[in-house]
């Protein structure tokens, strides 16, 4: 999928490889669903290691039911210092009575081969919900897991964290710091319950720029709001779901320790991978065949445009036109008038985009004459814009949401199988 550009950032390759000093491998340890036939075989345990202890911050699923390996993650991630990532597909070590102690047994198991501590990994899971999480396949896939790691293992460990996801999804970049060039990169899983309410995938993200935690942590805590939190696939928030980063130091900058010019260039990289992260989820959101783009502006206050952004991609009714490529632009004006947000519903303009052109569908509240032909030849893009005006403030979001198809029952039907 195409990438979206970001003023004064160059993206490169290599996903959590790209930074210097980071190594990584994923491998398939015999990981598999009860009862389930494994027709494919793909990897499903991933590690991601750095040469050096780095600044480490994350963000975590508001579900309140959390995944065993989230509380691990949080005790370890106390003192703001990592070393390495070890995580898991097909099983997502929740609601199980030994969760903590089969997390916490990961994180040893990986401590013991790279020669760290156990306090310095970072675990993650995804997968089934309530079943018990097998340990003996991680403590045999662990040493051959980590004699391979690699300075560009990032496509096996993308591939060791899909469940569902159709698609590996990757973004790195360069961007300067204090004269010195700094890399980002970044991966991510997740196509089914994903939702605007943080966190919405497991992404793991690696620099070797030079920051402290505590700049590291607000500049993900930032970033997140207008990223992962404004993507939305079916309305679920998952209880695995975590975003990490890792910051080494190894490119040599002057150390970020403070809010200036450098950390607001550090948030914008961090801003150019995230982004194009939550493009690609919503992308291949389960059963999906179109990214949505939803732009509000005029509003009062972001917070506003945000409210209505996330209202249109949360309509099952306007995801459902979409997919249908059906120009029914009432839904979208409904999804905006249950907003809740305040607004002028009668200064609300509406208008449907796309690479084969644009049509206003809406203007003042109230519907105009379109070409149908013209709109449905606009909805047969992959990447639809609806782009709302709601007057004339500053305030301005954009949500990423995609269509709701027959895939997605299919899929979710016989999910464990």
């Amino acid at each position: 999928m195409k990438l979206q550009k970001v003023e004064n950032i160059e993206f490169t390759e290599g996903g959590v490889c790209a930074a210097a000093g980071f190594r990584a491998n994923g491998v398939q340890c015999g990981l598999a669903h009860a009862g389930a036939s494994v027709t494919k075989k793909k990897n499903d345990l991933a590690m991601i290691v750095s040469d050096t202890e780095c600044a480490a911050a994350a963000v975590y699923t508001t579900n309140k039911v959390k995944g065993a390996p989230i509380l691990v993650t949080q005790q370890h991630l106390k003192n703001g210092r990592a070393k390495a990532v070890i995580v898991n597909s097909v099983n997502a070590n929740t609601c199980n009575a030994d969760g903590v102690v089969k997390a916490e047994k990961m994180c040893e198991l990986a401590a013991e081969v790279l020669g760290i501590s156990a306090d310095d990994v970072i675990v993650a899971s995804t997968g089934v919900i309530g079943q018990v999480l097998p340990i003996e396949p991680i403590a045999n896939g662990v040493k051959p897991l980590a004699e391979g790691l690699s300075y560009d293992g990032n496509s096996r460990a993308v591939e060791a964290i899909m469940t569902t996801d159709t698609m590996p999804k990757e973004a790195a970049v360069k961007f300067e710091l204090g004269g010195r060039t700094c890399t980002m990169g970044g991966m991510l899983k997740g196509s089914g319950m994903i939702h605007p309410n943080m966190a919405t995938t497991l992404t793991f993200i690696t620099t070797d720029a030079d920051i402290s935690p505590e700049l590291l942590q607000r500049a993900l805590s930032d970033v997140v709001k207008i990223t992962l939190n404004r993507v939305s696939v079916d309305g679920d928030t998952s209880t695995n779901d975590m975003v990490c980063v890792m910051a080494s130091g190894a490119a040599g900058n002057t150390p970020v320790n403070k809010e200036n010019a450098d950390f607001e260039r550090f948030e914008t990289a961090l801003y150019a991978v995230m982004m194009n992260l939550a493009r690609m989820m919503a992308r291949d959101g389960e059963g999906a065949t179109k990214l949505i783009e939803c732009v509000c502006t005029g509003a009062e206050t972001d917070k506003i445009a945000e409210t209505i952004s996330k209202s249109v991609i949360t309509s099952s009714l306007f995801k459902a036109a979409m997919f249908g490529e059906d120009a029914n632009w009432g839904r979208i004006l409904c999804a905006v008038g249950y907003a809740d947000a305040d607004f002028d519903i009668n200064s609300v303009d509406v208008k449907i985009s796309s690479e084969a052109g644009t049509v206003e569908v809406c203007r003042n509240g109230a519907g105009v004459e379109f070409s149908e032909e013209k709109a449905k030849e606009i909805l047969q893009q992959e990447v639809i814009d609806i782009i709302i005006s709601i007057g004339s403030g500053s305030g301005k979001a954009v949500c990423w949401g995609c269509d709701l198809t027959y895939d997605y029952v299919k899929i979710n039907g016989d999910y464990r199988s």
